[in-house]
């Protein structure tokens, strides 16, 4: 009852021996509803995707409404990019090519996309000729940690701004713009969600593109009051206005209500001195 069902509705399963594997997935077929859709106009959620260098983008999708085929004139409501449809399938795990996916189906999509700027997670699919509405539901990431990211060698710029595009195709939280600097030259601001963020970020960058980078030091967003009462959204400490110009400056906080044992307060204590 404390937990919101019965005793005889509770399978024992076990990933690791298989035990209960093939009762679990019964009882998620029997128990679950399969989506139901009174629409027959397509539209389908973008949910992820990843680079081919053969293929283009791959569109990971989930068709809400109505169906897609092979050969289908796409559209990409938010880029209003248009593309035909080249390849559907399904994961199940390994790719499996279908000609169709309809109301209800997780699949893949390729359509020679070439451009990744086009591609965003939740974004909507629908059929050329058809106009809908945007399917609800995602927001965009909200950065809290910039740092500027620049190659040790500086004619590797193009290579380290393909690379971020690639990156940002399965990372929607990632953010960044052109940036230069005096004494790094031409880099890019990037936004992280936090610390950890950039750590992998930096080191796939490293290992997967084979890139040298100097990261320059992490900073969270200040809101900048001014005396004409414009207020600035500041991320990098050089574009901080005359000192003259600013009635007051804002920075986020953190507002916690920690409950832990004697034996962590003292590592508790030293974290917040840190921060």
């Amino acid at each position: 009852d404390t937990i919101g069902f019965d005793k005889d509705e509770i399978i024992c399963c076990s990933g690791k021996t298989g035990e209960g594997v093939e009762d679990l997935l019964d009882a998620v077929i029997e128990r679950v509803p399969a989506p139901k859709s009174d629409n027959n106009k397509l539209r389908a959620l973008i949910f992820d995707s990843y680079f081919d260098p053969y293929k283009g983008v791959i569109i990971l999708v989930r068709i809400v409404d109505g169906s897609i085929k092979v050969g289908d004139k796409i559209k990409l409501i938010n880029s209003n990019a248009t593309y035909e449809v080249l390849e559907l399938g399904k994961h199940t795990p390994k790719e499996k090519k279908t000609n169709m996916l309809s109301s209800g189906e997780v699949g893949f999509l390729s359509a020679s996309i070439k451009s990744i700027t086009e591609v965003e997670v939740g974004d909507t699919i629908c059929l050329e000729s058809d106009e809908v509405e945007a399917l609800p539901g995602y927001k965009p990431m909200k950065p809290m940690v910039f740092s500027g990211i620049y190659p040790v060698d500086s004619s590797k710029y193009n290579q380290l701004k393909e690379a971020l595009l690639k990156l940002k195709l399965s990372d929607a939280s990632l953010i960044f713009e052109p940036e230069t600097s005096i004494a790094l030259g031409f880099g890019f601001r990037c936004g992280f969600l936090g610390l950890l963020h950039l750590e992998i970020i930096q080191e796939r960058l490293e290992r997967e593109y084979n890139l040298d980078l100097v990261t320059t030091a992490p900073s969270v967003i200040y809101k900048v009051h001014k005396m004409n009462g414009e207020v600035i959204d500041l991320t990098n400490p050089t574009n901080l206005p005359d000192p003259s110009e600013i009635d007051y400056m804002e920075e986020p906080i953190v507002k916690a209500e920690i409950m832990v044992t004697s034996e962590y307060i003292g590592a508790i204590m030293e974290l917040c001195q840190e921060r």
